[in-house]
């Protein structure tokens, strides 16, 4: 698939702020420089380690034991949180590719990926998730962790994920979503807003990358109109599972 260049006049969001859409990727790029080697620390600080349980039913839902030859494309996830967790219970001949547009969260995930002695099963690869340099068809399945809000135009890495799945193959995405259980969501727009930029310029050195991170999460579809986007794109027997009241969910869907 060849990517259509942006339109240099075409308008997207960075948070809640308003960008050139050739301008967004340039910006995501550098708050995830910015905040590669604490991201891990990070995510446990601003979840509570609940992203952990979120990632780990994620990758129980890939079910990467399930046949021999196995290939899994795993999106936006350079740190390798959730390609480790699907190497863990994937045959040895399986492969697990993963894939993150931003250099430096690569540097950690394969640094992390040689401490746990999972190299053979593992290719790390540098690349845009609107257009991917890999083959039709190629993969069993394919998750985005965390990582499609962020992408300038995600329609058409709906699209990528369809073409690279095998016929019968699974699209998975965990994401953040809306917090449906009453009461949760006042408590936790207090805290995104005012506490997490806090522990981010603490631990981190700097509050504004968290900041956009929370903005993202508001600007990003409702889990019904994500949904529709995914069986737009292709996929069927769509559906999605909140988890945490909505804090997040479970996109699925299948390549007929």
């Amino acid at each position: 698939m060849t990517t259509a260049p942006a339109d240099p006049e075409e308008s997207t969001h960075f948070g809640f702020e308003e960008v050139r859409l050739a301008e967004k990727q340039e910006r995501v790029d550098d708050v995830f420089h910015k905040v590669a080697h604490r991201y891990d620390v990070m995510n446990d600080l601003m979840s509570g380690g609940l992203h952990r349980l979120w990632k780990d039913q994620l990758a129980a839902k890939v079910n990467a034991s399930a046949r021999p030859g196995f290939r899994h494309l795993d999106v936006a996830g350079g740190t390798g949180d959730v390609a480790f967790r699907i190497a863990a219970k994937a045959r040895a001949d399986a492969k697990i590719v993963v894939l993150d547009i931003n250099g430096d969260m690569l540097e950690v995930g394969r640094d992390r990926a040689h401490k746990r002695g999972l190299e053979e099963k593992l290719e790390f690869v540098q690349a845009n998730a609107e257009s991917l340099p890999l083959p039709d068809a190629d993969f069993d399945a394919y998750t985005i962790a965390f990582g499609i809000r962020n992408v300038p135009r995600i329609e058409l890495a709906l699209a990528e994920a369809f073409r690279v799945l095998k016929p019968g193959g699974r699209f998975l995405c965990l994401e953040f979503s809306q917090v449906t259980l009453p009461g949760l969501d006042k408590i936790y727009d207090a805290y995104s807003f005012n506490v997490i930029p806090l522990v981010g310029k603490v631990v981190a050195g700097d509050g504004e990358p968290y900041r956009y991170l929370v903005e993202s999460i508001r600007r990003f579809p409702k889990a019904d109109e994500f949904e529709a986007m995914i069986r737009k794109a292709g996929f069927r027997r769509t559906a999605y599972e909140r988890l945490t009241g909505g804090v997040v969910a479970i996109h699925s869907g299948w390549k007929p």
